[in-house]
């Protein structure tokens, strides 16, 4: 993604911008968690559900609901990590540009 001062972000093509954060910030995630040290017990579901993440953000606008899903297994998986939150933040506001969830 190019920022040129004072304008918008240009990533080319007509794709979805939600998209493409989504994209980043899982990727920033995915980056983080690899690099952190030790293990955890559920470094394995939150791996397993970035990859599910990153395959929906790169065939096209993912499903709401089902990003909303991941989102919750991810933040279960990691969310007492605390190098984890920054990236994990990113990728809950991702998420969010997508629509809020529905009220019940």
């Amino acid at each position: 993604m190019l920022r040129i001062s004072g304008q918008r972000a240009v990533t080319g093509g007509d794709e979805d911008q939600r998209v493409a954060e989504l994209r980043t910030a899982v990727s920033r995630l995915r980056r983080d968690l690899a690099a952190l040290r030790g293990e955890f017990p559920d470094r394995g579901i939150a791996e397993d559900e970035l990859a599910a993440l990153a395959a929906m953000a790169a065939h096209g606008v993912p499903e709401v609901p089902r990003l909303r899903r991941s989102l919750l297994v991810v933040a279960g998986a990691v969310g007492s990590v605390s190098a984890l939150a920054a990236s994990l933040s990113d990728v809950r506001a991702a998420v969010e540009r997508f629509g809020k969830p529905p009220r019940r």
